[in-house]
């Protein structure tokens, strides 16, 4: 179901939410740019993961970036760093396994996970709020945002108590694909607008580098 209006968000809501811990997932192999850390890429002066953090962290109860290789080169950060726990890059459900992971053991008085692409530096400012009350109304176990007729499956909010059943599914079953394993659960989906700008731009090729520096002056620098 889409949800293309947002609700308001009730005093129990606020509270859940101010709860929840967030991921950046950067644990990708940037091919489309000859490799290297996408969210380290320079927009209007800033890395692409610095605004991220920034649109993200009013929001979460604290954040951790997931991403392979020397934690050391994220140290400018100051966020926890958490690798996949699955060999051989098998995609972002990794990440988020990992961060589920992550939090039942240093976080074990929260529910939810929320998961985000360390290359998308506009998200929204209601995203968390928006997720936890779909998941709520729709009585929902896990919730994925939306934009332009196109779900965001790495963007959503995560379960933690499906994670060994996500485990059993990328070691065991070998899924990859996100929508394939969420298509298991009750799933809420979220639309945003996409008007100033699409919230979940993200930035994948040198081209978009260049698209995002046009659009961080409409998202107010």
């Amino acid at each position: 179901m889409s949800r293309k209006n947002p609700r308001g968000t009730s005093a129990r809501a606020k509270s859940v939410t101010s709860k929840i811990p967030g991921v950046l997932l950067a644990g990708g192999l940037a091919r489309r740019m000859g490799g290297g850390d996408k969210p380290m890429r320079t927009i209007g002066g800033r890395t692409i993961l610095d605004r991220v953090i920034a649109r993200l962290a009013p929001q979460c109860d604290g954040l951790i970036l997931n991403a392979n290789g020397d934690p050391a080169r994220f140290a400018a950060f100051g966020l926890p760093v958490i690798a996949d726990s699955v060999a051989d890059f098998p995609g972002p459900l990794a990440g988020i396994l990992a961060a589920l992971d992550w939090a039942a053991v240093n976080r074990p008085d929260v529910k939810f996970v929320l998961s985000a692409a360390a290359d998308c530096p506009f998200l929204p400012r209601d995203l968390v709020s928006r997720l936890y009350d779909a998941v709520e109304a729709e009585n929902a176990e896990l919730a994925v945002a939306a934009s332009d007729g196109q779900s965001h499956p790495v963007i959503g909010l995560w379960s933690i108590g499906l994670r060994e059943q996500l485990r059993h599914a990328l070691v065991v079953e070998d899924i990859r694909k996100i929508d394939r394993w969420t298509a298991r659960y009750r799933l809420a989906t979220v639309t945003w607008p996409v008007t100033p700008l699409d919230p979940f731009f993200n930035a994948n090729t040198m081209d978009d580098i260049a698209e995002a520096e046009r659009l961080a002056a409409l998202d107010g620098g």
